[in-house]
């Protein structure tokens, strides 16, 4: 229950956050222009708070449904303007007045994109260096010569800092080209390029496990003990630093992230750990001690990982503030191209519906983020802000794309689009809209199930 109350309420703030954003986009142009705005709402539906602006013009109103908003505008078409007014009417202004105050929301969705990437690259962005583990030598990386310990450099002869970047770079690549180029350097230090082969691998964006069918997988630790507590469970079933666990119950124990989950779904339960001490195996009874507060006792048991793995695998991402800066353009550019891409793959089929995704995968990654810390949250509200701008950009009538396409039309025959032309694009509009938002519906249901 209260990880439910966690994903709707992370849901809802992120969504509240972003529909502010995009909204006040056209709002702040729309006044700077002259327009008068009568509503500004977040929200759908029934107000649930309101006020007047000092001026009286505008009501400010948070609506019951979240999951929108709009700002309204004087405009002729929607009632009847009083003549001293007229100038200030949204259709009374000029066409590329009316294209700025369209574009503007999709554009205060990218500059906050860029501002929550850039505080993240300022502050510093953990992650795992992409360092290579468990390659299988018939697999395409084990054939393109990739060995466990290489780090990845470059991929297409683009930097890449950590396995994050690393994945999302290969991706990107693999969208469009079959063979991707990597430089390594091997645990000896010696650098490399290595060729991936994806002919007959799959869609890279309909595969959940793309790395893992090319054969690439991060480095994972052994379950090799640092410091053992004195004192602690560990201590007193005879564990010491340095001890390898092998299994425990008879179940291999392969990395220490297998470790840990075993140990921390069995606090207060007898385990039999199998050890490898210096060569020498043994056996103990452990018995995990209740849930602590304290987390740093890893599973319970008052053990840490050896130091010297996370000074091995750990890295920060972290830039001056211009770079900062610089950084969030570029992801923020990128981002946008890779989604517009796999749009196109969708459209054109040759990508799978099911990566569309609807309200409740949305809330599930919101509430995940949210209990991973604020530059967890950050990053997620940053990539649902890319995707809103995105989307509101396609030439779909009811979205601003729509608007604008119209207004383009507009500028180049010298005279607005019909209304009725108008009317059945916005019939086809919500036709489109309607049956997304039930395709996405479907998708999290059977995601649900699986």
């Amino acid at each position: 229950m209260g990880d439910a109350f966690i994903y709707i309420g992370s849901f809802i703030l992120a969504l509240g956050i972003l529909i502010a954003v995009h909204e006040y986009g056209h709002f702040w142009v729309a006044r700077k222009l002259g327009v008068k705005v009568l509503r500004f709402s977040i929200g759908f539906g029934k107000p649930l708070l309101s006020r007047k602006s000092r001026d009286g013009e505008t009501e400010y109103v948070l609506a019951a449904i979240p999951l929108g908003g709009y700002v309204k505008m004087l405009d002729e078409r929607e009632g009847e303007v009083a003549e001293e007014e007229l100038d200030r009417a949204f259709n009374n202004k000029p066409v590329l007045s009316r294209i700025a105050v369209v574009l503007a929301g999709p554009i205060a969705n990218f500059i906050f994109a860029i501002f929550a990437l850039s505080i993240m690259y300022f502050s510093g962005i953990p992650g795992y260096k992409p360092i290579l583990g468990d390659i299988k030598v018939d697999s395409i990386a084990g054939q393109a010569g990739f060995r466990n310990g290489d780090l990845v450099l470059q991929v297409q002869r683009k930097d890449v800092a950590s396995w994050q970047e690393t994945r999302m770079a290969l991706l990107d690549v693999a969208l469009d080209q079959k063979w991707i180029e990597v430089k390594v350097q091997d645990a000896q230090g010696n650098q490399a390029i290595r060729t991936l082969n994806l002919n007959g691998s799959g869609n890279p964006v309909d595969n959940q496990d793309f790395m893992g069918e090319i054969g690439l997988d991060l480095w994972r630790p052994p379950a090799v003990l640092g410091e053992v507590t004195p004192g602690g469970p560990a201590d007193q079933a005879g564990l010491k630093a340095g001890d390898r666990v092998i299994s425990v119950n008879g179940e291999p124990m392969n990395y220490w992230l297998d470790w840990v989950n075993i140990v921390r779904e069995h606090h207060d339960q007898l385990l039999q750990v199998e050890i490898d001490r210096q060569g020498e195996l043994l056996l103990f009874n452990l018995t995990p001690g209740s849930k602590q507060k304290d987390e740093k006792k890893i599973g319970f048991v008052d053990v840490r990982m050896p130091q010297s793995y996370w000074e091995k695998m750990s890295v920060e991402i972290r830039y001056g503030p211009i770079e900062a800066l610089g950084a969030g353009i570029g992801k923020t550019w990128d981002m946008s191209v890779l989604m517009l891409r796999v749009m196109g793959k969708i459209v054109t089929g040759d990508a799978s519906l099911r990566n569309i995704s609807g309200p409740v995968t949305i809330a599930q990654y919101a509430g995940d983020s949210a209990s991973r810390g604020l530059m967890s949250f950050l990053s997620f509200l940053a990539l649902i802000s890319i995707s809103l701008g995105v989307l509101n950009l396609l030439p779909i009538p009811i979205l601003d794309g729509g608007h604008l396409m119209y207004y383009l039309v507009e500028l180049v025959k010298g005279s607005p689009v019909s209304e009725q032309t108008q009317s059945v694009g916005q019939q086809i509009g919500i036709m489109i809209l309607l049956a997304l938002m039930i395709l996405a519906f479907y998708n999290d249901f059977m995601r649900l199930l699986n």
